[in-house]
């Protein structure tokens, strides 16, 4: 399966497509942004050329080109560019499990991108998202061997990492929070992305299946399809598997939403719905976070309803990938509820991400989860939450020369902005008109690629 969503430098070869690189990584003319003694913001492009990386700043998304060359601040590659609102712009790391070192940049008095002191190893991650001052990330793994059950096997737990954007410090935690039967249900969890509202953290709980120690808990009683269970060890890189495993969940007719006091994420209240199966974006082993809220506080739960496409029958989704809701204020989820797939013809997305008032974006596949070739999320739509209303973005470059997304959006004014990379000419800074879903061609970057877009100010 592929997908269209630019994830970091690190490589050219992403996801089963080839990025190209420009001839010239100066060419086009333009230049960087150099503010006046009043500017205090600025737009901040992660971009790539040929050789290095580079934070380059712009006055305006709308037009004009900008160059990396002798221009930007070089950085090292990132997997994940994090605007922590308008202060900070982390760049998280993800080295194919093991510990990343990670950096964080401000917009200093000159008004220039300027790297902070500290760098960070932070754990092994799948998701993210933020939290008052926390940038928080999150995978699920193997406990010490002091929790293995009788047979040796080993239960799963949460690993955390807390970066403080304002003290510039990282700490994970300390006490084991176990992941196994988290549902109730016998199954281990990973969670999906962290939205704060109302001073607490909403996050959905993707079921997993049963470890080798879930299959075992309690004389076996959470096996509901023993056929299932792996008779031997197998897969590749995110897909693999161990001998005494049921992999992948007994339960795709269903999404769960964990609602946590604070950022200890211990004791959530869970909640559920059967109208979708579970909410998350997934590609290789990163779980996408698909949970996001509207401008006036109602939190929209999206489906792309990926085990429409797992090979087992009961282990096969029969809902359409789709929208509900939890209102504004409340912690459980009201009777709405949106067929994507209905209003597509049948194709589900890879990512979403809010925009603005009750606008969201989504990065939408070609084709439907069930079909035999293979997908691409090459193209965007347009979800107006209030209105039940998808509408497809025109005006952006064909897909043929499409190369990838940049690894989210931006919005201000109305106006949504998206990094857009082809196989012909310099990759551009797209802007979106909410209301229509057209989309035009805005500032230009003479670089390779686009990785991400957002804006910073300088603190005082």
């Amino acid at each position: 399966m592929k997908n269209y969503l630019l994830k970091g430098f690190a490589a050219c070869v992403l996801a089963g497509f080839l990025f190209t690189s420009c001839e010239d990584d100066d060419n086009g003319g333009g230049g960087g942004y150099v503010p006046d003694g009043d500017t205090k913001e600025a737009y901040v492009i992660a971009a790539a050329g040929s050789e290095a990386n580079y934070l380059v700043t712009s006055e305006s998304l709308d037009e004009g080109t900008v160059t990396i060359s002798a221009n930007g601040l070089t950085t090292e590659s990132g997997t994940f560019w994090v605007y922590y609102k308008d202060e900070y712009l982390y760049r998280l790391v993800y080295n194919q499990g093991n510990a990343g070192l990670s950096s964080s940049y401000i917009l200093n008095d000159q008004g220039k991108v300027e790297e902070r002191d500290f760098t960070y190893e932070i754990k092994r991650f799948t998701s993210y998202g933020t939290y008052k001052d926390y940038i928080i990330t999150s995978s699920t793994g193997d406990l010490a061997t002091d929790y293995a059950d009788e047979y040796g096997y080993l239960p799963k737990g949460f690993q955390f990492s807390y970066l403080d954007v304002k003290k510039e410090t990282f700490t994970t935690n300390d006490e084991v929070i176990r992941s196994e039967n988290y549902l109730g249900n016998g199954e281990y969890v990973t969670l999906a992305g962290f939205l704060e509202r109302d001073g607490r953290i909403f996050s959905a709980p993707i079921p997993m299946g049963l470890s080798q120690y879930g299959v075992k808990a309690n004389d076996g009683e959470y096996v509901k399809y023993p056929e299932l269970v792996k008779t031997e060890s197998g897969g590749t890189n995110s897909s693999a598997y161990k001998e005494g495993e049921l992999q992948w969940t007994q339960y795709p007719d269903e999404a769960w939403i964990a609602i946590y006091d604070n950022e200890t994420l211990k004791n959530p209240k869970l909640i559920k719905t059967d109208k979708i199966s579970y909410a998350c974006g997934r590609n290789a082993s990163q779980y996408y976070q698909t949970i996001w809220a509207a401008d006036n506080g109602d939190i929209y739960v999206f489906s792309p309803s990926y085990s429409k496409a797992m090979t087992e029958e009961v282990q096969r989704t029969t809902l359409d990938a789709g929208v509900v809701r939890i209102p504004s204020g409340a912690t459980e989820f009201d009777d709405y509820y949106f067929s994507i797939e209905a209003a597509t013809g049948g194709t589900s997305f890879l990512r979403c991400w809010h925009l603005s008032e009750d606008y969201f974006l989504l990065l939408m596949y070609n084709e439907p989860l069930t079909s035999s070739s293979s997908k691409t999320a090459s193209s965007l739509a347009i979800f107006k939450a209030e209105d039940k209303k998808l509408t497809p973005v025109t005006g952006l470059p064909s897909a043929d020369i499409l190369s990838g997304f940049g690894n989210a959006p931006y919005s201000e004014n109305g106006v949504g902005y998206i990094a857009v990379t082809t196989t012909e000419g310099q990759p551009s800074v797209y802007k979106i008109d909410l209301a229509t879903a057209e989309a035009s061609k805005g500032l230009t970057v003479a670089a390779t690629q686009i990785s991400a877009i957002g804006k910073l100010s300088y603190q005082e």
